[in-house]
């Protein structure tokens, strides 16, 4: 049996060191900035796109200055995040859909969030949970990674993981998860070559695949 709530304060006690990406997502305490930054850091890795979103930061903060933003001037700020062009196209359209039909609000389901384009699942809670500070499970290639690893889910994509982690997992941890498994995946549990001698959680890991 799996004590994920010995897993969950063991891996706050580690304190591990969180990448700067993940420290300014924590720091939003807006569901927009949530929102435009996740859409930059999908198929790229925290080191480019921290420094990507603080160039796009500058440009502006707000729907309506994204709205009348030039994409090829907001593509040239966040280069060289994956697929730069089509996120700069993305989060102008996005902005300008947001000030015509939403009043300039992001909105805060899950169902109205994936109806924007290039919005899935994953962002659309991350935005509820860091944005919201509502009860989501954002599940990204850690997430799913590390639950299967453990054995706490036997699941074959990110999706089903989140479904089963909403039947199984405590409302009470969904907010922090994502922080606490990204960092542990990009600290110890890694892809290849996981350092199991030095994780917090060793003793509640089934090692699967390993």
């Amino acid at each position: 049996m799996i004590d994920i709530d010995k897993i969950v304060k063991n891996l706050k006690n580690a304190k591990q060191p969180q990448s700067d990406f993940v420290k300014l997502m924590d720091s939003f305490n807006d569901p927009y900035l949530v929102l435009i930054a996740c859409i930059l850091s999908l198929r790229t890795n925290d080191r480019t796109t921290y420094p990507a979103t603080l160039r796009m930061l500058e440009l502006g903060k707000t729907p309506e200055d994204f709205a009348k933003c030039d994409p090829e001037v907001l593509a040239k700020a966040i280069y060289p995040v994956g697929f730069y062009t089509n996120k700069a196209k993305q989060i102008v359209e996005l902005s300008k859909e947001l000030v015509e039909k939403y009043n300039s609000r992001v909105p805060d389901s899950i169902e109205e969030l994936v109806k924007f384009k290039g919005v899935g699942r994953k962002t659309a809670n991350l935005v509820l949970s860091e944005g919201f500070h509502k009860p989501a499970i954002c599940v990204d290639v850690h997430v799913h990674r590390i639950f299967n690893r453990i054995g706490y889910v036997c699941t074959k994509t990110p999706e089903e993981t989140e479904f089963t982690l909403r039947e199984k997992l405590p409302v009470k941890y969904w907010i922090d998860i994502n922080s606490l498994l990204v960092t542990h995946g990009q600290n110890v549990c890694k892809p290849i070559k996981p350092q199991c001698t030095n994780c917090p959680i060793s003793q509640y890991c089934n090692r699967i695949n390993c």
